[in-house]
């Protein structure tokens, strides 16, 4: 098979696309041919030595993909030859070959059947933003019912999974993005307020709009100075999930900020959902936006033999995923 191998770290161009064996299913696994694979930020960190994961070279990347039932190994569950399947969150792409192959073996514990009237490519790069971002919001048990709740990075993958969820929970959405295009179609994805985060006057008119309220919630994806910024439209007992930092560490960060108003600072990391858990959860992110109507957002899909190009495109900053077509139509 084809398939992208990293054969060190060092960056994105330690990555070649060569010939590699195909994969065999263990017990409890099933071999996937990939139609769709999704890309993430952290495929890059982990070429970068930026991720604690210790793959053995040369290493397949991708996390999450739509792929159809080649082979089945024993115990493989009530799977199929020939079903279509997408994959949770596992240590494939992480510690194990990923989807940026033709070909892939999964345990069968994390794959998922994808909702029937999505296309594929909504499905492909589906699971993770929306795990993520389930884990974001719901790792707060005390967050009002109807709160505010405040995303950086609001117009990328994780970015247009929190709007949806925020907004079907029953939360008032305020966006940040530097574009007026994707502002306005994060608009049209329900969220109630969208500002500028290059904006001088952002924590001014954060306020305005929100008038006697503040943010309970600051999803942030971007890190960097926006991180203080953030810190400063929390109302008391503040939290924030921390998901990213595409911008880099926090500059001259003062601790001082979370005292008189008691604010909370938690990571996210949906490797702490287990097997059983991802695959439960999504059920629950799937009954949610069938509720409200939203589905994926798909910003660009590459073919197969442009993955630095769609790295491009992910670091540029997309509206929604970016895919890679592997084998797929």
């Amino acid at each position: 098979m084809r398939a992208w191998l990293l054969q060190s770290l060092g960056g994105l161009e330690k990555l070649k696309l060569e010939d590699a064996p195909d994969p065999q299913p263990a017990d409890g696994e099933a071999v996937i041919r990939v139609l769709y694979a999704g890309l993430n930020p952290a495929d890059r960190y982990l070429t970068e030595g930026q991720y604690p994961a210790r793959p053995t070279f040369p290493h397949i990347l991708g996390r999450d993909g739509i792929g159809i039932v080649e082979s089945l190994g024993k115990n493989a569950g009530d799977f199929k030859v020939g079903e279509k399947v997408a994959l949770v969150r596992s240590e494939i792409g992480v510690n194990r070959a990923g989807t940026f192959a033709e070909r892939v073996a999964v345990p069968v514990e994390s794959l998922v059947r994808p909702p029937p009237d999505w296309s594929d490519q909504e499905s492909a790069g589906a699971t993770l933003v929306y795990l993520t971002a389930f884990q974001a919001i719901t790792q707060w048990p005390d967050l009002p019912g109807q709160g505010v709740v405040l995303i950086s990075g609001a117009s990328g993958g994780v970015g247009v999974a929190t709007v949806h969820l925020a907004k079907a929970m029953g939360h008032t959405v305020i966006g940040l993005s530097r574009s007026a295009e994707k502002s306005e179609k994060l608009r049209q994805l329900g969220a109630d307020a969208l500002f500028d985060p290059n904006d001088t006057q952002l924590r001014r008119r954060i306020k305005e709009f929100l008038k006697d309220r503040r943010v309970d919630l600051a999803i942030d994806n971007i890190g960097g100075s926006l991180f203080s910024q953030m810190i400063d439209v929390l109302a008391e007992n503040g939290r924030v999930s921390c998901v990213g930092r595409l911008a880099g560490p926090v500059p001259q960060f003062n601790t001082a900020t979370l005292f008189f108003r008691r604010i909370q600072i938690r990571g996210v990391t949906i490797s702490a959902y287990t097997a059983s858990q991802s695959c439960q959860h999504w059920i629950e992110i799937v009954r949610i936006l069938k509720q409200s109507g939203a589905r994926p957002i798909v910003d660009s899909v590459f073919p197969f033999d442009r993955l630095l190009d769609a790295f491009e495109r992910l670091h540029a900053g997309p509206m929604g995923k970016v895919l890679l077509r592997v084998t797929g139509s």
